[in-house]
């Protein structure tokens, strides 16, 4: 007879709250609700939420864990500045891993993987980038659709570890890609997408890791202080 593992203890009351609270205020910043750099306001927040500043603290302590805030000395919280260093350090990171997983996915990708890259880049293709109620940046569902994307394009490396690095750089940098293309809306991002598909399904691996190298560089440079619109 094997032991059963205990039971996790059920959230209490506030614990459930303060995930309501960390979802609705990282929903929020997502939206473009707060712009790079607002103070988040322990106090008005939990005015707003209709909760306890302890609750509050707590999802503002977790969102800033997660990158989605900073917590500055005699400050407070505040949402990430546009301009911070980490996210070109992250599209650096990016930058010199994502090629060279790229190129070993097109080097080892079947036709079940080239399937999967052309299924994906479909329903990217097909998906709304912006809707009105989801506020000023893209829309959830477009977010979806371009993470898998990216994804599957470098799934046929066959390589784990490799992708679990990328879905922590890819979740570390969401922020980073919505500020960019808010402060970017000439971009041309469908046909920077359709390059990196036929590069990939071409098995042409110099072309779609140089395509991908300027996608993520074309990402971070518009965050830089002199580039893009202003804020």
């Amino acid at each position: 007879m094997t032991d059963t593992p205990p039971a996790s203890p059920a959230p209490t009351g506030k614990q459930m709250l303060s995930e309501q609270v960390h979802a609705h205020l990282r929903d929020a910043i997502m939206r473009g609700d707060f712009a790079p750099g607002d103070a988040l306001k322990p106090q008005d927040l939990a005015k707003q939420e209709g909760v306890s500043l302890a609750v509050t603290r707590e999802a503002l302590v977790r969102l800033v864990g997660e990158g989605f805030a900073d917590r500055l000395p005699n400050r407070g919280f505040t949402v990430p500045s546009f301009s911070d260093r980490r996210w070109q350090e992250i599209a650096e990171a990016r930058r010199t891993i994502e090629p060279v997983v790229l190129r070993m996915s097109v080097e080892r990708g079947d036709l079940d993987w080239e399937a999967r890259v052309r299924a994906a880049h479909h329903r990217l293709a097909r998906t709304p980038a912006f809707a009105p109620e989801e506020g000023e940046y893209y829309t959830a569902a477009w977010a979806e659709a371009h993470r898998a994307f990216h994804r599957t394009l470098l799934e046929g490396c066959g390589n784990p570890t490799l992708m679990e690095t990328f879905d922590r750089l890819w979740t570390a940098s969401e922020l980073a890609r919505r500020w960019s293309t808010h402060r970017n809306p000439g971009r041309d991002g469908a046909k920077e997408h359709r390059r990196l598909e036929e590069a990939a399904l071409a098995r042409d691996a110099d072309t779609a890791a140089a395509v991908l190298i300027e996608h993520l560089t074309m990402t971070a440079a518009a965050l830089t202080e002199d580039s893009g619109r202003a804020d």
